[in-house]
């Protein structure tokens, strides 16, 4: 939906040295050292709350994190994943799933965080953990964890995970920026021996985070590519939201008038039941069986856009008397900013079984597996404009707009009503798979690892095909006379995915490794939620993935070096193109490839005892093709967007990574990880851009006895500000107009401010 900015989980080609480490160790598609993987993947510059991006050289598909071997949400196009998890107590593992192996169980060629709960099972009658995470600006995160043994084999488990964040900028609508409780209470029956185990854990979450409504800000767009303070406005710590109020607009689904306030469409609370068995046979083969329910009834958010920032004079701007009173008495001089406002309400349903065979047999090591899951959605958005100033908690101005549901013109505050990328579907999915891989050692030198996946897809949604415009609802009618009504799409399809990984060893310390994996899919119920692609546009997406390279490791040293190359075909995307110098915009629906060539070399060093660095080093080439598409706005003006043979929006072509460490005693360790990456695109044409920055982490840790740990973090060390991903409204400047943009005010986000963390966590 209006969420997916291309950056939904894994958005480049970065190959993390933590799975590759151990591809080369184990002789499983992919497990990854869950301490290293848990400490680098939950470090996120760009939201605390979430894992942060693990990059292949696409834009990712969805977030992929899974808990107990089912993802934690079907999708997190509606429902978000932050929502619904947190890397807190109820967990008792977290590790990273290889794109191949990903690509194989979940039919998705992402990396994926992995996490198992807490299940309490142990020798103790009674245990647990409580842990408290706090910073400088207020927050408060308290989580425990209690669990044991009821019976001879019966165990317990009980979890509470309460999040009170007042985030980095003082907010006047509400108290938090993120308000998050999650409970979890599970029961878990031993037999065979302690060769089976079957659990029954229930799980609700309930949750409110403002999300991109948060975290937007104006700067000065330089020349070469850096940002400046605009009026002493600093990102990341001032609030780029008004104060508070109501805020009319129109239900897509009804065309009935309704008021929004800040503190309203943005609760997310859901119930979950799961229910988890395996069980080891004779001669050695597991059964795993993971299923669960999960009823979502508010999936809610809010999303804030922006467009471009004019300097007004006495409230003349356009057509519109810009005032800051209802009467029109008192005109607005100032710069403002024509601001956008999408209301997501949705209602998820899922329910996900996934089971699995394996077994060691000789030289193969054999999974065979089955997934079955259905998804029902029924989602809407409602989307308006409105002007506001540009400073620190924006005045909402008045201003003489038309309304198209009355057919009045009226002094009110919020304007063009569902024209920008108003959305509504509903219906279901359903992915019934089967997979199997086998990990051969064909000879001591050499390994080989196969598996492939089948899948039949099943879609039935009902969407809107009309293109929006001022006044678009369920029921009404556009200019032609045609009514506004959904209609059924249903396909029934065949999805694959394969792979094939080598491992040869010239010597006992170094050889060559490479794989290929490929993976097809065809347009999921959430690219339908638009206009959706027409049955002429409706084609498989083909994403393949190649990879080659040499390794070298001895007793002190895991190195690897690696050229990849990834592709993915038709990809859709929903665009909305803003009229240059204008707060108007239309959306567009495009479909176009992608494709990456890149070089990357990761290293594991432990030189002397108690230091360890992670080291990596990525170049990367992501382009656009087939990237084409042309609006008419209002004015008549026909304007075309060609980004074919592009740099990819928002994706750097150089990473670096450093991750040091150093146990400084038995007690005490220190650590730091610092994440450059380049120059980055800040609009499809390539006109704008951001310079490289660094990403900064540092912290030290102290085991103070067998029961209490402490902790002292930083982020952001060197107080970087400024702007990152794109700029509102910028989408059809051309690299030949873009010098006349230097010096002009626009808007974005940004990366987290400085801030010190502290945690405690007390083991009994």
């Amino acid at each position: 939906m209006m969420d997916k900015k291309f950056i939904l989980f894994w958005a480049t080609l970065t190959v993390s040295m933590s799975a590759h480490a151990q591809q080369q160790k184990t002789d499983t598609l992919a497990t990854a050292n869950a301490e290293g993987d848990d400490r680098n993947v939950m470090l996120n510059a760009a939201d605390s709350y979430k894992p942060r991006e693990i990059q292949i050289g696409l834009p990712s598909e969805d977030v992929n994190v899974y808990e107990n071997g089912l993802p934690v949400v079907y999708s997190s196009s509606v429902h978000k994943l932050s929502a619904h998890w947190r890397n807190n107590a109820s967990l008792k593992s977290t590790s990273l799933m290889s794109p191949s192996e990903s690509a194989i169980v979940t039919g998705n060629i992402a990396y994926a965080v992995n996490t198992e709960s807490q299940l309490g099972i142990s020798s103790k009658a009674f245990q647990g953990s409580v842990n408290w995470h706090g910073n400088h600006y207020g927050l408060n995160t308290f989580d425990i964890n209690l669990n044991g043994r009821i019976a001879p084999n019966w165990f317990w488990t009980a979890s509470m995970y309460q999040n009170f964040d007042p985030g980095t900028q003082k907010q006047r609508y509400t108290d938090f920026a993120d308000r998050t409780q999650i409970f979890h209470a599970g029961v878990t029956r031993v037999f065979n021996g302690g060769r089976g185990k079957a659990t029954l854990l229930y799980k609700y979450s309930y949750s409110k985070n403002p999300g991109s409504f948060n975290n937007q800000g104006p700067f000065i767009y330089n020349e070469d590519g850096s940002v400046s303070e605009f009026q002493g406005f600093k990102l990341g710590r001032y609030s780029y939201v008004p104060n508070g109020g109501h805020l009319p607009y129109y239900d897509v689904t009804t065309g009935q008038a309704r008021t929004w306030n800040f503190q309203e469409a943005m609760d997310n609370h859901a119930n979950e039941l799961a229910f988890l068995f395996e069980n080891t046979f004779n001669k050695g083969w597991k059964w795993t069986l993971d299923a669960k329910y999960m009823d979502a009834p508010r999936a809610n958010n809010v999303d804030f856009g922006g467009s471009t920032i004019s300097n007004v004079q006495n409230g003349v701007l356009d057509n519109y008397l810009l005032t800051t009173d209802a009467e029109g008495q008192k005109p607005y001089t100032g710069y403002v900013e024509g601001r956008r406002t999408w209301i997501h309400l949705g209602q998820v349903r899922s329910f996900m079984l996934t089971s699995e065979l394996a077994n060691q047999l000789g030289h193969h090591k054999l999974r065979i597996g089955i997934n079955e899951w259905f998804y029902h959605l029924n989602y809407n958005s409602s989307s308006f404009q409105w002007y506001g100033t540009v400073c620190e908690y924006p005045a909402i101005l008045y201003g003489n707009y038309y309304n198209s549901f009355t057919g009045t013109t009226a002094r009110t505050q919020t304007y063009d009503f569902n024209e920008i990328s108003s959305e509504y579907t509903q219906g279901s999915e359903n992915k019934l798979a089967f997979y199997l891989t086998d990990t051969w050692q064909v000879t001591p030198k050499f390994r080989l690892l196969y598996g492939a996946r089948l899948e039949y897809y099943r879609m039935s949604a009902d969407r809107i095909a009309i293109g929006r415009f001022d006044g678009f609802y369920v029921g009404g009618k556009d200019a032609g006379g045609n009514t506004v009504a959904p209609a059924n799409v249903t396909k029934n399809e065949l999805n694959y995915a394969a792979t094939v990984q080598g491992t040869y060893a010239l010597t006992p310390h170094c050889g060559f490794q490479a794989d290929a994996t490929m993976v097809t899919r065809y347009p999921r119920i959430s690219d339908y939620a638009g206009t959706g692609p027409t049955d002429e546009q409706y084609k498989r997406v083909t994403i393949p993935l190649l990879r080659g390279g040499l390794y070298y490791r001895n007793s002190w040293l895991d190195l690897t070096s690696m050229i990849t190359y990834i592709a993915k075909s038709n990809n859709i995307d929903q665009q909305n193109l803003t009229n240059p110098g204008t707060s108007e915009s239309k959306t567009v629906l495009l479909i176009y490839n992608i494709h990456t060539l890149g070089w990357t070399t990761s290293a594991e060093m432990d030189p002397f005892k108690g230091f360890h660095l992670h080291a990596l080093f990525t170049w990367q080439k992501p382009q656009y093709s087939n990237y084409n598409a042309s609006v008419t706005f209002n004015n008549g003006n026909t304007m075309s967007v060609n980004a074919d043979k592009m740099i990819v929006k928002e994706i750097p072509q150089i990473l670096i990574e450093f991750d040091p460490s150093y146990q400084l005693s038995k007690s005490v360790r220190v650590w730091s990880s610092f994440r450059y990456f380049g120059k980055t695109y800040a609009n499809l044409q390539e006109a704008f851009y951001f310079n490289g920055h660094w990403e900064t982490f540092g912290g030290v840790n102290w085991q103070v006895n067998k029961r209490l740990s402490v902790g002292a973090d930083v982020v952001n060390i060197f107080n970087v500000s400024g702007a990152k991903g794109t700029i509102n409204g910028t989408e059809l400047v051309t690299k030949d107009e873009a010098k006349k943009y230097a010096g002009y005010i626009m808007s974005g986000n940004y990366l987290r401010p400085f801030t010190v963390e502290f945690t405690a966590s007390l083991k009994f």
